[in-house]
């Protein structure tokens, strides 16, 4: 089995910083694209940002410029660097990666529980 843990949520000023981190442990042979995603109460879960297993990242229009996302393949981990924080940010952040967990099988998606992030002043 596969678990993804985050931290690094909390509460911030608009204008203000966080980093997002998420840890994946358990059985993984490879791990490709890995990423975030927010979902507000009521709505889809929505992309903010993904990476690929070579460092390329690709983000939703509405962060890019102000998240930076970014991985360490040797730790199966994965950051998301949030800047210039604005209200419509706010959100529950989940991490998310796509996981071989032997050779010679499918990829599997997997999430973490989920992190609560809040701008207001």
């Amino acid at each position: 089995q596969v678990q993804l843990v985050e931290s690094g949520g909390g509460l911030v000023q608009p204008g203000g910083s966080l980093r997002l981190s998420c840890a994946a442990s358990g059985s993984i042979f490879s791990i490709s694209s890995m990423g975030w995603y927010r979902q507000i109460p009521g709505k889809q879960r929505d992309l903010v940002a993904t990476i690929s297993s070579a460092g390329s990242p690709n983000y939703t229009d509405s962060v890019k410029g102000r998240f930076t996302i970014s991985r360490d393949n040797a730790q199966n981990t994965v950051y998301l660097q949030m800047d210039s924080l604005k209200p419509e940010d706010t959100a529950v952040y989940y991490c998310r990666a796509i996981v071989k967990v032997v050779q010679w099988r499918v990829p599997n998606i997997y999430w973490g529980q989920g992190t609560q992030v809040t701008v207001s002043s």
